[in-house]
């Protein structure tokens, strides 16, 4: 699975969790199995303001767009955020976490 995050200001936060297909977002499970290779599964369908556009899966790998949320003068690394490749179940690291 690949996250790409779309950093906004906003307060709050938000916790990931992955097993499978599906990911959990501030405790609420969300099922992406049903996305079939080349499949867009289209952000209008997802009830959940933290997905940020489309979902799709190409070779093999789920791709979810994420609002990735911070308050005011974020570090570089939260602003500007790399995706994330998530290969194994359990909890997702997000950028700031450590802050």
């Amino acid at each position: 699975m690949i996250i790409s995050l779309f950093p906004q200001r906003r307060d709050g936060t938000i916790t990931l969790a992955r097993s499978g297909d599906t990911l959990t977002i501030n405790g609420e499970a969300f099922d992406f199995s049903g996305v079939a290779e080349g499949m867009l599964l289209p952000r209008g369908a997802i009830d959940c303001e933290f997905i940020a556009g489309d979902v799709k899966r190409e070779g093999g790998v789920l791709s979810v767009p994420l609002i990735l949320p911070h308050g005011p003068n974020p570090p570089e690394h939260v602003a500007y955020p790399d995706a994330i490749s998530v290969t194994t179940d359990g909890p997702v690291a997000l950028p700031g976490d450590d802050e």
